[in-house]
């Protein structure tokens, strides 16, 4: 049987390739994109969401969410990195679809009460929607299958500064909260996203095998490769939402860590992941009643790039 999934999102490049990929693997139910702040507005998420959901081979309702952090001022939409549109500025036609008058909170309130113990939460972008909803309904933390976000920094740095990733500097009060609540939580964040390389070969072969899907993901992929050029030294891109796919498809790829996890919600290190490693116990207070998570520290990017193309290339028909 396949896996219920709601896919929290702020389309974004690697979040349209994440979600494609999603959508291409009959091994997950994609059964709502629910969208968020981020990489671009939530108006332009939610568009963007449309015409994502519009490649798949079944019907996914999208679900318009929070627009602004729990606390924190929002910061500056990711253009620089994804375009204005956060498809690459490549100015792809809109959908004729609508986004449903439900919210995304009320959407995952809902999804998880009727579905308990069916239901994975995987966040690709800041985790408001998720925190949100856990507020409005603590209920739903002991009916979760498992929360996959894509976020955090442990043993590297973080890539909006020197400690923090962008998703959780988006909203670390919400990924404090997410983070510590009594839940399963799987982190996928730089330490693995940041070792897998995307290159513009894979990206040409896949429009080639599957131009329905393949055409709009190369050509936003052009944008997102120009941004990480200097940063890589060569033509490529990160692989970061979409790792959190390959984690639910084939956890193998990816080794693990457990241990209890917080955020640093102010100051100059805002944004911060924090972990205490295994069952360590500590003299200050504030870890050991923590639930104990999963943060995924290795990663096998060659046999991973290979699923990846595979799927992309080769959607599931409706």
């Amino acid at each position: 049987m396949s896996k219920k999934i709601i896919i929290d999102t702020d389309p974004g490049v690697d979040d349209a390739l994440a979600i494609a990929l999603a959508m291409n693997s009959p091994e997950l139910d994609v059964i709502g994109l629910t969208t968020i702040f981020g990489n671009v507005s939530v108006k332009q998420a939610t568009h963007n969401a449309l015409i994502l959901a519009d490649m798949a081979s079944y019907p996914i309702p999208v679900y318009q969410g929070e627009s602004v952090p729990m606390v924190r001022t929002p910061a500056p939409y990711a253009d620089f990195v994804h375009g204005d549109d956060g498809f690459g500025n490549i100015d792809w036609p809109a959908s004729d679809k609508q986004a449903q008058s439900q919210s995304a909170v009320d959407f995952i309130i809902e999804q998880i009460r009727q579905h308990p113990g069916e239901i994975t939460l995987v966040p690709l972008g800041p985790l408001t929607n998720i925190a949100r909803a856990l507020e409005k309904a603590p209920d739903i933390a002991g009916k979760v299958a498992e929360v996959v976000l894509m976020g955090g920094a442990v043993y590297t740095n973080g890539n909006v500064s020197p400690v923090a990733e962008a998703n959780i500097m988006g909203d670390p009060h919400a990924a404090d909260m997410v983070m510590t609540a009594n839940w399963p939580v799987v982190m996928v964040g730089l330490d693995v996203t940041s070792k897998v390389i995307l290159k513009p070969d894979l990206m040409e072969r896949v429009a080639k095998a599957n131009p329905a899907q393949g055409e709009l993901l190369q050509k936003a992929c052009n944008f997102y490769m120009d941004f990480y050029q200097p940063i890589l030294g060569e033509r490529g891109c990160m692989l970061h939402d979409p790792t959190n796919i390959a984690y639910l498809l084939d956890p193998s790829l990816l080794g693990m860590a457990e241990g209890r996890l917080r955020v640093i919600t102010e100051g100059l290190a805002a944004g911060q992941t924090t972990f205490a490693p295994g069952d360590r116990k500590f003299p200050y207070a504030g870890w050991d009643d923590l639930p104990v998570q999963k943060i995924c520290i290795e990663v096998d990017g060659s046999r991973m790039l290979r699923l990846v193309e595979d799927r992309l290339s080769n959607p599931v028909k409706g």
